[in-house]
């Protein structure tokens, strides 16, 4: 026995890899041992499995420094993981917008890999069903053409190639069949199919009935024609949306009246056209525009009554920001005079840029809770000027004249930074710059840059630009640039962080100060630089929404809590295509991003067009816009504003495409508004 146990021991001590676990006890010499396990289960006992990547690496070193070493190793990892996972979504994204903008696919906003590849099959002319069985479908030996649209059975695709000889041509050869599948439209030229050919006509290619086609279509032509039939019928019975007509320069700086008699006759000719209201702007620089908390609300109260008269329904907007001041002469407004000389003393209630230039078009988010405007913080102001209109117009209130209030939130009543001031240089393309330079942001950031742990953080980027770089030309906004470092990160979601405090707190006083009335929050429409990686020009205006990240739905999210509505500047439709390659612009890819992420959280979606845009083709756009053919909830503008030109010869030939707005937004029918 003893020998045994000498034996045991030795064979521990020279065979360290044994399969005796390492905290057995050794036998002792005078004592009965128990019998030796048996040999297959001896063979099995404590097997362990070799370990691998991260799990080798940790066992292979236990000391403090390897496990701090292997911690970080798995945060990169993690860090890596997470950039390709943003950039395939990112391509994803790319892709279905393609789809969805070039090729008419009608794929829901939350598409998966089985409703592309079922798109791509129907195009092909590949039958699809429900469960997914797909096979190709033959037509009938009679049926020798047919073409089929995805709304409706509209005459675009019989008048307008009968013009062309198509019938004559596709008789001479019963073989040839042209199908267009149901999910593309009817104009679409890339939807023309060969479902069957005969062998004998590839010899003749000259005589081919589809070359015939094609030599006898003029694309531009066909693509006319087809609109111009289509837009007869198409908004007919479509769902009612109202439409006002917004009234610019009817009050002077006095807050009177000007102009009594022009008045009434553009409401007349508006109340003529079936419009259903009006929209006025209420100027914080007119109203409170000499001594605080002095209201003068006259020649609002005038302007008012009149619209009443003439029973139209009314919006209002109360307006925080400066107006015109530009060369071309029209009518301006300017911040209160007595907020305007508090600035001369303290220059950092403005925005302020990298070189330290102020824009006054309106207050700081930085001083929305600081009482440096006359013992009143900048939420107080805007508090008190609602308070104010509510008390001063109850009686339009209970009467439902006044519908609805439109609470300005930056420059040009807009939710965003003024990065684009035109005063200080900016022009279309540039990528604009950060407007966080005041005293009181730059506080803000760098509490929140000792928060984060990372003080040096605490800086605005010195890489970004001037307002009209290209990202190309910047090391922030470049391809791969610092805009997705984790310092870029970290700027960015407090830059955006921001805009949207800034809302939460105006809006949380506005449903205080309005309870039950309709509350309107305008966004804009940032569409350049949207094709590039970063989005340079959504960034600097305070929407962080590169390709890797969804800019729209924490700002949607704020909203939502207000239960406000969500008016979108319908602008960029009628840029020239110089004008989007040389801006890398993609108004529709912004426009079907910014409506659905609103309607996908229940928020009630308004449009208003650019002053810029008033022609019939624009207007037919945001027509179709304010009522998506395709989609299958069915979608739509909650009232449409009318934004007029600003100059008298442009203004009376908006009327006439005013006329067509309202027939299209109501669902009327078109035919003598049609081009010749």
């Amino acid at each position: 026995m003893n020998s045994s146990a000498n034996s045991f021991s030795n064979d521990l001590i020279n065979n360290p890899q044994s399969d005796h676990p390492p905290d057995v006890l050794l036998p002792h010499p005078h004592l009965p041992q128990p019998p030796p396990p048996p040999p297959q289960q001896h063979q099995h006992q404590h097997q362990q499995r070799r370990p691998r990547g991260f799990a080798a690496t940790a066992a292979a070193s236990t000391g403090p420094a390897s496990a701090a070493k292997g911690k970080r190793e798995r945060e990169r990892e993690k860090e890596r993981t997470k950039l390709r996972e943003r950039h395939r979504r990112a391509i994803t994204s790319r892709m279905l917008a393609g789809l969805r903008q070039y090729g008419n696919f009608p794929l829901p906003a939350r598409a998966d890999m089985n409703d592309v590849l079922a798109a791509l099959a129907r195009e092909a002319g590949w039958t699809v069903e429900a469960d997914g069985t797909t096979h190709r479908q033959s037509p009938p030996p009679s049926q020798l053409a047919t073409f089929s649209s995805r709304s409706m059975d509209s005459p675009a695709s019989v008048a307008s190639l009968k013009s062309y000889g198509v019938k004559t041509t596709l008789d001479s050869q019963p073989s040839a069949v042209i199908r267009m599948d149901e999910s593309l439209s009817p104009a679409s030229l890339d939807s023309v199919v060969i479902a069957e050919k005969d062998p004998k006509s590839v010899k003749y290619g000259n005589t081919s009935p589809i070359n015939s086609v094609i030599e006898c279509l003029d694309a531009e032509q066909l693509i006319h024609d087809v609109n111009s039939v289509d837009r007869q019928n198409v908004f007919t019975g479509t769902e009612f949306v109202p439409v006002y007509v917004k009234l610019d320069g009817t009050i002077n700086n006095y807050c009177q009246l000007v102009d009594l008699e022009g008045v009434r006759q553009e409401l007349n000719h508006i109340k003529s056209l079936n419009a259903d209201g009006a929209v006025v702007d209420c100027w914080w620089g007119i109203v409170e525009g000499w001594n605080p908390q002095r209201y003068v609300w006259s020649g609002y109260r005038e302007l008012f009554h009149i619209i009443r008269e003439f029973k139209l329904k009314l919006q209002v907007v109360l307006a925080f920001h400066e107006y015109g001041g530009n060369d071309s002469g029209d009518f301006s407004v300017s911040l209160p005079q007595w907020v305007l000389e508090i600035g001369k003393e303290n220059e950092d209630i403005f925005f302020a840029d990298r070189e330290g230039r102020r824009n006054t078009e309106c207050l700081s988010w930085g001083i929305d809770k600081e009482r440096v405007l006359k013992g009143r913080t900048a939420i107080e102001v805007y508090f008190d000027f609602m308070r104010s209109f509510r008390t001063e117009f109850d009686d339009l209130f209970c009467e439902g004249l006044i519908t609805a209030v439109e609470i300005g939130l930056g420059p040009n009543g807009e939710l965003k930074y003024p990065s684009f001031p035109e005063r200080l240089g900016w022009r279309y393309p540039g990528v604009g710059e950060f407007q966080c330079y005041d005293k009181y942001l730059q506080q803000n950031l760098r509490k929140a840059a000792k928060m984060r742990g990372h003080s040096f953080w605490a800086r605005g980027p010195d890489n970004a630009g001037q307002y009209n770089s290209r990202p190309h030309e910047t090391g922030f906004f470049c391809e791969r640039g610092d805009y997705d470092s984790y310092y870029g990160r970290f700027f960015l979601h407090w830059y955006a962080q921001n805009l949207m405090d800034h809302a939460d707190n105006v809006l949380s006083l506005a449903n205080l100060a309005f309870e039950e009335a309709n509350i309107i929050v305008k966004v804009p429409a940032v569409y350049w630089w949207y094709k590039t990686a970063s989005h340079a020009a959504e960034l600097t205006a305070g929407y962080y929404n590169p390709t890797n990240q969804d800019g729209y739905s924490p700002v949607f999210e704020v909203l939502k809590r207000h239960s406000v509505t969500v008016k979108f500047v319908c602008s960029g439709l009628q840029v020239l295509s110089q004008e989007i390659d040389e801006g890398s612009a993609d108004p529709e890819g912004l426009n079907w991003q910014v409506l659905n992420s609103a309607w996908d959280r229940g928020l009630a979606v308004a449009g208003e067009n650019a002053p810029s845009c008033y022609d019939r083709d624009g207007f037919m756009r945001i027509v179709e816009m304010a009522k998506p053919r395709n989609d299958p909830d069915r979608h739509h503008f909650l009232f449409f504003v009318y934004h007029q030109p600003s100059s008298l010869v442009q203004r009376t030939m908006g009327f006439s495409e005013l006329d067509c707005v309202i027939k299209c937004m109501h669902g009327g029918i078109l035919e003598d508004l049609l081009p010749c």
